[in-house]
């Protein structure tokens, strides 16, 4: 399904890297490919694609840590959409059953871990990550071992147990250890002034598919707390985002604000949030209960109209 011809929002740069076929930009989920004979294959990682390809892909932070909402979300247009256990109450369990919830939606589950651990890496992946977006990376030693715990031996660490695997399916995906290592995308979080110092090392380093900026995180580094639109951390995002171009990979950035959002993608980020879902959700709700107990604040937005139930 091509999500670029369907979505006047959508838009397309010069791909950070190239593929030797392109393609028409699709929607970041791709189902498993059947051979000729019937055998179940690795699934395509259509939004690892999409960012090589040049397409931008629009997302939604998902913090609510449940299947049933998460499912509601999956099917509002979202090109992927962001499972976060660093800061939301998420387990491997509740990872799992999210991603069982997405994967018939025409979008991309990203799953980010509470930390870079290896362990834990190899968890997410067994039960079904195909993308991760990995907080707090500050070096390129850093990201060379994070990218290394996506991939098996040789090109990684990855430890072996497909049986036991959702991402094998339980080993009736045959060559799954063989064409696992390319479909992985590997999106490194740089929200340090560290970070930014050693970004142009973190993006060069093979097999990082992308960079994305945590504003939130970097303005409290650079001492602007609480001020993630300071003029100074878009001064830093914006220069960034050059840089991690410059490497052949794909900057992005969480930009709930649409004239920053605007601002980023006009610079040439490839991969946006653009929303939260608790943000959304409380916002929705304070704006309804004040409609009916406040009528004079009144929000436009709150009006609902036919069908908004």
């Amino acid at each position: 399904m091509s999500c670029w011809g369907a979505r006047s929002r959508a838009r397309q740069r010069p791909g950070p890297a190239t593929t030797s076929t392109s393609t028409t930009g699709r929607s970041a989920r791709s189902p498993s490919a059947t051979s000729e004979r019937g055998a179940v294959e690795t699934p395509l990682n259509a939004f690892k694609r999409a960012l090589a390809e040049g397409h931008v892909q629009i997302g939604l932070w998902v913090g609510l840590a449940d299947p049933y909402a998460i499912e509601a979300m999956a099917g509002a247009g979202f090109d992927w959409l962001l499972i976060d256990g660093e800061h939301a109450p998420n387990d491997l369990r509740s990872v799992l059953g999210q991603l069982q919830a997405v994967a018939a939606y025409p979008t991309h589950a990203i799953v980010r871990p509470v930390i870079g651990d290896v362990p834990l890496i190899k968890q997410l992946l067994d039960v079904g990550t195909q993308t991760l977006l990995i907080p707090v990376v500050e070096t390129a030693e850093q990201a060379a071992t994070l990218v290394a715990a996506t991939r098996y031996p040789p090109r990684g660490i990855r430890g072996v147990g497909s049986a036991l695997a959702r991402s094998s399916r339980w080993n009736q995906i045959g060559d799954y250890l063989h064409t696992a290592d390319d479909q992985m995308c590997v999106l490194l979080q740089v929200e340090t002034q560290k970070g930014v110092e050693n970004l142009a090392a973190i993006a060069a380093t093979e097999g990082v598919d992308g960079v994305f900026f945590g504003p939130a995180d970097l303005s409290a580094s650079m001492g602007l707390l609480g001020q993630p639109g300071h003029p100074d951390v878009q001064r830093a995002i914006l220069d960034g985002i050059q840089v991690v171009r410059a490497a052949g990979k794909a900057p992005g950035v969480l930009a709930p604000d649409p004239k920053l959002a605007r601002l980023y993608l006009d610079a040439g980020a490839l991969f946006v949030a653009v929303g939260v879902d608790t943000t959304l959700l409380t916002r929705a709700c304070r704006d309804l209960a004040a409609a009916y107990k406040n009528p004079a604040d009144r929000p436009a937005a709150a009006a609902g109209g036919p069908g908004a139930y």
